[in-house]
């Protein structure tokens, strides 16, 4: 029994592309529906694996409403020759999807302010939790959302962080540098941390970005006096295989695909040091 089931772990499903989205010049949402209609459950934070038939697979961190069951929504950077080629899928194409894999996002801790830091592309993996946080405003007090950016061309999802400014979140976004037609803020988002760490002793604070920003960004978080216990980062680097089989995702004790990709800081203080990892 544990053979077969390892065997469907590894076997992707056929989905057929419900609709593209081009965000930006190289970032591009794919909508996914199953082909048997069944009901796709997910906690913020999962993630796929995609296969693009002839090209291979990447992991791809689920983007969408997770209370909504019927697709999968994957928001995809056109890096590499897998990603490259998936930006030139168009409706009613297929593509392979296993998962979801890993773990989620610590969002059972209520009544406390929540601190959502997003750095380019790590916006996607923490859209799931916006739309959790938004669907239940009643169970938390101040929902910051500090995202940065390279341009103003680059920023994700505008509608929806109109909406959620509108619900009251306090959305802050920054871009790493000036732009003509740009009157917020410039420079690095970490740089927004003290002045809207207002509780750190009842703060959640969720990270996801590229590695340097979750680092400094941790810096100036403890420099703040936020509790360490509730400071989390999506690691999402290196995963080939997504069930622990390859090693190839391995950080310190960890396999990022099997025990993370969402980590304390807690568990991982001591390799976030180490500058050969």
């Amino acid at each position: 029994m544990e053979t077969s089931q390892k065997k469907l772990i590894l076997l992707p499903k056929t989905y057929q592309i419900k609709s593209v989205v081009q965000e930006t010049n190289d970032i591009f949402t794919l909508a996914l529906t199953p082909r048997n209609g069944e009901v796709l459950a997910f906690l913020p934070g999962q993630f796929n694996m995609l296969y693009h038939f002839g090209f291979g697979e990447v992991p791809i961190s689920i983007s969408g409403d997770p209370a909504k069951k019927g697709e999968w929504i994957h928001t995809i950077r056109a890096v590499g020759a897998v990603t490259n080629a998936m930006q030139h899928l168009k409706k009613g194409d297929e593509i392979g999807v296993r998962g979801p894999f890993g773990n989620h996002w610590p969002l059972s801790k209520k009544n406390c302010d929540v601190l959502v830091i997003a750095g380019g592309l790590g916006l996607a993996p923490l859209r799931p939790v916006l739309y959790h946080l938004a669907a239940n405003r009643k169970d938390y007090k101040k929902i910051t959302l500090l995202y940065g950016t390279r341009t103003p061309e680059d920023l994700l999802f505008k509608n929806e962080l109109q909406h959620w400014q509108g619900l009251g979140f306090e959305i802050q976004t920054s871009l790493d540098r000036a732009a003509a037609n740009w009157s917020g803020h410039v420079g690095f988002v970490t740089s927004l941390i003290a002045k809207h760490l207002r509780h750190p002793e009842n703060t959640l604070a969720l990270l996801c970005g590229p590695e340097i920003m979750m680092k400094v960004g941790i810096q100036e978080l403890i420099r703040s006096k936020i509790v360490e216990q509730n400071v989390y980062l999506s690691m999402e680097r290196n995963m080939l295989c997504a069930v622990g089989f390859c090693g190839h995702c391995q950080y310190g004790p960890y396999f990022i695909c099997k025990d993370g990709p969402i980590f304390s800081y807690e568990q991982l203080k001591t390799w976030l040091t180490i500058k050969e990892l």
